[in-house]
């Protein structure tokens, strides 16, 4: 399962991909208002930090299929290929997913409230359909239960649109995403960090930690104990 931070935070998403293995960034109309910035700005430095190679996924706001299309062309003369347009899944946004998949987009069906939805967009030619977990958990909609679905009806028909969920209050709900095999999530890098930590986890290194301070001293590391083999050996370079 690939792993989207969904922000604008440009100090976040940077501290994210220096330690996780984060796929890209997604971002909608409302994180880059949140953000108070120009837009232009917000999307060039998101570019910087996470480079070519990742992912970055931006919603059109055209009304108009026609605009959906000429907004997704200007994204990426301005941002490059590794741009992925997100399109509503209205039908002027069908509209414009199946003419930016024909000319060669990858593109983001976003705001998926159902399976029929998720379908259609797929056979659109989305590469990928975005279902709203908890905002369907809301209105009592059962998020995972239609991420599920769609999971199952893109299998049953051999589609390669892959699922990217988005929407999640809990570590539980992105959990059962990944069981119900959902390729992907995007999440806050509140929530990710919430799915890096467990108590049990922080208490045992702590414990090994105590244990090998009282026999080597505080500070010690295995570089320390080990002597260096090779004049000039690159493992600090490596890391730093």
């Amino acid at each position: 399962m690939l792993y989207l931070l969904d922000t604008a935070d440009v100090r976040e998403i940077a501290r994210c991909v220096d330690l996780y293995p984060v796929a890209g960034v997604t971002t909608n109309p409302s994180i880059i208002a949140e953000a108070k910035r120009p837009f232009l700005d917000i999307l060039t430095d998101i570019r910087e930090v996470i480079g070519e190679k990742l992912m970055l996924h931006v919603q059109v706001t055209g009304s108009d299929a026609e605009t959906m299309v000429a907004e997704a062309y200007r994204l990426r003369d301005r941002f490059g290929a590794g741009i992925l347009p997100k399109v509503c899944v209205t039908p002027q946004g069908l509209k414009a997913i199946r003419l930016l998949a024909a000319s060669g987009f990858s593109v983001t069906a976003t705001a998926v409230g159902t399976p029929q939805q998720a379908l259609l967009a797929a056979r659109a030619g989305a590469a990928f359909a975005a279902p709203y977990v908890n905002r369907l958990d809301n209105i009592y909609g059962d998020g995972i239960g239609v991420v599920t679905t769609i999971v199952r009806l893109f299998l049953a028909h051999g589609l390669s649109t892959r699922v990217l969920a988005a929407s999640f209050k809990n570590v539980q709900q992105i959990q059962d995403v990944a069981l119900a095999g959902g390729q992907a999530v995007t999440l806050t890098p509140e929530l990710l960090e919430m799915v890096v930590r467990h108590p049990l986890t922080d208490s045992g290194l702590e414990g090994f930690m105590a244990d090998w301070e009282g026999a080597y001293g505080k500070g010690t590391t295995l570089l320390d104990l080990v002597p260096d083999g090779v004049s000039g050996s690159p493992a600090r370079a490596a890391i730093g």
